[in-house]
């Protein structure tokens, strides 16, 4: 297993352009970019840390997975992304040593990304993405 960083903190937010305001003039972050991902039903607000980034999610359907969080645990961190360098062996891995696996091959994410996701039992309740970088 080889796990590279921290890529991003996924937040979920239920107003982006509020979340968005609050962590640039409050908090001093500098808004990167905005992007909508339709696969994933959400538009993503991305701050850079460092090597790493915090990813503001809002969901752009109200049955939405991002909808569904908020509704049921309220605005915070939905996940944590960790880059890897293969990650179809590193699912390979992860299913071999009987890790819960949500996605069985990777989908495009944000900036066109391979990721995969990991159940939260699997991580103390944490939902753990897999992230290859594609740049």
């Amino acid at each position: 297993m080889l796990f590279r960083r921290i890529h991003h903190i996924g937040i979920a937010v239920s107003n982006l352009d509020e979340a968005i305001r609050k962590y640039e003039k409050e908090l001093g972050f500098s808004l990167e970019g905005k992007e909508r991902v339709d696969s994933e039903e959400v538009e993503v607000a991305i701050f850079r840390v460092g090597e790493s980034r915090i990813e503001l999610l809002q969901s752009t359907v109200p049955d939405g997975v991002i909808s569904k969080f908020i509704e049921k645990r309220g605005e915070g961190i939905h996940h944590v992304a960790v880059e890897v360098e293969d990650i179809e062996r590193e699912l390979r891995e992860l299913k071999e040593r009987g890790a819960p696996v949500i996605d069985e091959t990777p989908r495009i994410g944000a900036g066109g990304n391979k990721v995969a996701f990991i159940h939260p039992k699997g991580a103390s309740g944490v939902l753990l993405e897999l992230i290859e970088s594609s740049h």
